[in-house]
């Protein structure tokens, strides 16, 4: 059993008198060493966030001595996207980081996002300013990579390996054992990761916790259990390196810093854009000589809201760094802090191998979800979430007429184009309000709010993907895509947003905007065009004259338009998607996929097709599509990776 002892001191009065960041030189200043203490898929289910379920003395412990922050976000509810943003100080949606592996998964035709020259990951910048910067171990920021980002990155990277005692450090650790994969791990696999627990700290499924979006049933309540125990057992690795840190005389110079990066990973949490996907424990240690440099009072929690964006200015502000320019999070520790966050945003895209497009905007009390494909339903087959235990009891009680009230998500077919939830009165986020008369006041603001962040931060999630790689070639970075388009066509921005807000609604006073676009030499205009179009049956003359469309993305749109109304002839619309099935375009082709699975039976004549996309080994996503689309019209159950 690990030494539990803590390395903190009693809180004290605070020490250093306040530093104002470029005050010193690094010759000359003593800087405090950074240490981020990381971990996956974790709610604020810690006994200092008041939950019992899960047994954590040493967080507990570090937030009492530090700063525990209960308003802190993600700004993508998914791992990839959200470390994208963290490592940059930049939102992924501005960096074309946004749909989860942005360069596809098994794949080799399409490449990662890069960034652009302006754009410097936090490391860079601190080994920039005299820092040794390790990561030990997980990377995975959604965009390529240099090889001179850390001093050192791996399993084996340590602030031990510094070459010089007295250079300051910033050392990233990464806990990977509260992963949904090892929730639902077996009973051996669960066993190992939590081997050091007492019998004290095991959890009895019958007295967890259960939300109100999940069925109660065992399998649940076991893996609600899994979770914390496995959460029991992240405190016991954040004591190892914290009693390190001590053992090395380093506990007094290092503030530490302890995240998630996002929410549970349970069923309508990770993925999801809701309190339970987003919502993060946030931890900030600063030792007595350092608290007038970080303007944090000890022992006492704070109810600023922070985003994951707001990591990297941060961190520079305490290494006496400016912040550049290109940053979009601001510092909330630190000198010279800015005013106080009036929202955060998050934003879901691509889900593996599922399309979306959801924005968040949040405040203290409300939160705001934009759904721009409300076509789409919420419960999406995705190969990798469906593995969940407790995801397969929730299909289950669905079959059988037996689902809880909150967990309506896993039958609707379609969503509303807005929500708005008061947290004050429901917490779970069941109950939207966005048609409640006496909410509209708040709708407006809330909307207002995240149509504002989408301008600010150049939001490039109505490109669709395929339109992304295209334009990254043309612009060099999917950064510059929205600068370039702007100036290479003036208005373009202002006619994408009108036309995607006309087909979100599709009512008959949209109909203009979306005829109009429809002729637009824009694929992405095209693209939200025949989304908008084709809700209306009456609309299929012109679904069938756009499979001829020069874009392979349009035509699946529209060829799978002609499906779902079930048009007299529908071979020209399978053939259409047969083609772009097989084609080189490999992101319309996981469109073409995924219209050939929703068709169900209707995709039958087109089952050899699907049979084949099983062999591709281009795109794992396609894949895993095909195998449910064959599995569904062969009544079989074969996996794929």
């Amino acid at each position: 059993m690990l030494n539990r002892r803590s390395f903190l001191r009693t809180a004290g009065a605070a020490g250093a008198a306040a530093w104002a960041g470029n005050a010193f030189t690094q010759e000359t200043a003593k800087r405090p060493n950074l240490l981020w203490l990381s971990c996956e898929d974790i709610s604020p289910h810690l006994g200092c966030y008041g939950c019992t379920d899960a047994i954590t003395p040493t967080l507990d412990r570090l937030a009492g001595a530090g700063t525990r922050f209960d308003n802190a976000f993600a700004s993508a509810p998914v791992c990839a996207p959200n470390r994208s943003c963290v490592i940059t100080g930049v939102y992924a949606a501005a960096l074309g980081s946004h749909h989860m592996r942005s360069g596809g998964k098994g794949n080799s035709r399409s490449p990662k996002p890069e960034l652009p020259g302006e754009v410097v990951p936090l490391p860079a910048l601190l080994r920039q300013a005299g820092y040794y910067c390790t990561n030990n171990a997980k990377e995975d920021y959604n965009f390529e990579v240099s090889t001179t980002l850390w001093d050192q990155s791996g399993g084996k990277a340590h602030w031990r390996k510094r070459p010089d005692p007295n250079q300051p450090f910033f050392a990233v650790f990464n806990f990977t054992g509260t992963h949904e994969s090892m929730v639902r791990g077996t009973p051996e696999e669960v066993a190992r990761a939590t081997r050091a627990l007492t019998p004290e700290q095991r959890r009895d499924p019958a007295e967890v916790a259960i939300p109100p979006y999940h069925g109660d049933t065992p399998a649940t309540r076991r893996n609600w259990a899994n979770y914390h125990e496995l959460i029991t057992a992240l405190d016991y690795w954040a004591a190892e390196l914290l009693g390190q840190l001590e053992a090395d005389g380093l506990a007094e110079d290092t503030i530490v810093v302890f995240w998630s990066d996002h929410g549970h990973g349970l069923p309508r949490g990770k993925r999801w854009l809701y309190n339970s996907g987003t919502r993060i424990p946030l931890i900030v240690f600063v030792p007595e000589q350092w608290r007038g440099l970080a303007g944090l009072e000890a022992g006492r929690p704070d109810d600023r809201l922070v985003s994951c964006v707001d990591l990297a200015p941060s961190m520079l502000r305490l290494a006496g760094a400016l912040i550049p320019g290109f940053m979009q999070g601001q510092a909330f520790i630190g000198p010279d802090q800015p005013a106080p966050r009036k929202y955060v945003f998050a934003n879901r895209d691509r889900m593996d191998e599922r399309y979306d497009m959801i924005r968040m905007a949040r405040d203290k009390r409300y939160t705001y979800i934009r759904n721009y494909r409300p076509d789409l339903p919420y419960n999406q087959y995705l190969d990798y979430a469906e593995q969940s235990p407790v995801k397969q009891d929730l299909n289950r009680l669905a079959a059988e007429g037996a689902l809880p009230p909150g967990a309506h998500w896993i039958t609707d077919i379609s969503k509303p184009v807005e929500e708005l939830y008061d947290l004050e009165q429901d917490p779970d986020e069941i109950h939207n309000l966005a048609d409640a008369p006496e909410m509209a006041e708040i709708l407006v603001r809330m909307r207002t709010a995240h149509e504002q962040w989408r301008e600010d931060i150049r939001d490039l999630g109505l490109i669709p993907e395929a339109e992304l790689f295209r334009l990254q070639e043309v612009y060099g970075t999917r950064y510059r895509i929205y600068e370039g388009m702007e100036q290479d066509h003036p208005g373009f921005w202002e006619a994408l947003r009108r036309t995607a807000q006309a087909a979100n609604h599709a009512q008959p006073e949209d109909a203009e905007v979306l005829r109009t676009a429809l002729k637009s030499p824009h694929a992405s205009l095209r693209y939200w065009a025949v989304i908008g179009l084709r809700q209306n049956p009456d609309n299929d003359a012109l679904l069938s004259d756009t499979l001829r469309d020069p874009s392979p993305m349009i035509v699946v749109l529209a060829a799978q338009g002609l499906l779902q109304h079930g048009v007299a002839d529908m071979d020209a619309a399978l053939e259409a998607l047969k083609t772009v099935l097989s084609g080189e375009d490999e992101w319309a082709g996981l469109l073409a996929a995924d219209a050939l699975d929703t068709a169900g039976e209707k995709a039958l004549p087109i089952l050899p097709e699907l049979r084949q996309a099983l062999e591709n080994q281009e795109n794992k996503y396609i894949v895993r599509i095909a195998n449910h689309a064959v599995n569904i019209l062969q009544g079989a159950k074969n996996n794929v990776q």
